[in-house]
């Protein structure tokens, strides 16, 4: 994706509050790492303006990368609206893949027709470690699908993301990540300069705080 685009969607999501960039004072994430960032994309949704670029920005994506494209699969939860309305502007089928299956009624994991061998490209909105978009890819593949690849709203472009996206054999296509963010976080005063190496290397490393220690 060009850095045009990149920069643009950092500075949508910038403005609506959708990231939040708090080196001084860092988030606990689930796995007890010390984060600078965390992103919130689920308020795109309530902004419109920055919501349909985002969806043109998808479907625009899939069309570049995944021509063949048959159906798109969003990830649950977050990936499930962003599918929805990529799939209206692009006029393709949709449906989801469950955390794990349901335990009643048909006990679906995947929702939604899919039939084996439709092209198919997965949905997720924000992309870390990978690993809720790879645990999707691999459902449908059990299910007889041609994975084509993953787009997505925002990758941090962790290492560990990288190896897992790479051991399952698929590819991402992000519309922005966190060097773009950082540019214009700059840019725009949401954040010290200095601080933009020093959040680079907690991407680069997350389990190392040293990041932190830099500036004490």
């Amino acid at each position: 994706m060009s850095d045009i685009l990149a920069k643009s969607i950092a500075r949508d999501l910038l403005s609506i509050g959708a990231v939040f960039l708090r080196p001084e004072q860092p988030f606990t994430w689930a796995s007890g790492i010390q984060s600078p960032i965390y992103c919130d994309n689920r308020l795109i949704l309530s902004a419109p303006e920055v919501r349909d670029r985002v969806e043109s920005g998808l479907a625009e994506t899939i069309r570049k990368y995944y021509p063949s494209c048959q159906t798109l699969m969003g990830t649950s939860t977050a990936g499930i609206a962003h599918a929805a309305l990529a799939a209206q502007i692009l006029n393709l089928p949709m449906g989801y893949v469950r955390g794990e299956n349901k335990s009643h009624g048909r006990t679906n994991r995947i929702e939604g027709r899919l039939e084996p061998g439709t092209k198919t490209v997965v949905v997720e909105d924000l992309i870390s470690t990978a690993g809720s978009a790879v645990e999707t890819v691999e459902a449908l593949r059990e299910a007889g699908a041609d994975v084509l690849g993953i787009v997505s709203i925002f990758t941090y472009g962790m290492q560990r993301g990288l190896e897992r996206l790479a051991a399952a054999g698929t590819t991402n296509h992000s519309l922005s990540n966190l060097d773009a963010l950082l540019e214009v976080a700059v840019e725009q005063n949401y954040i010290a300069p200095q601080w933009k190496d020093r959040i680079l290397a907690f991407r680069d490393n997350p389990s190392d705080e040293s990041w932190m220690k830099a500036n004490k």
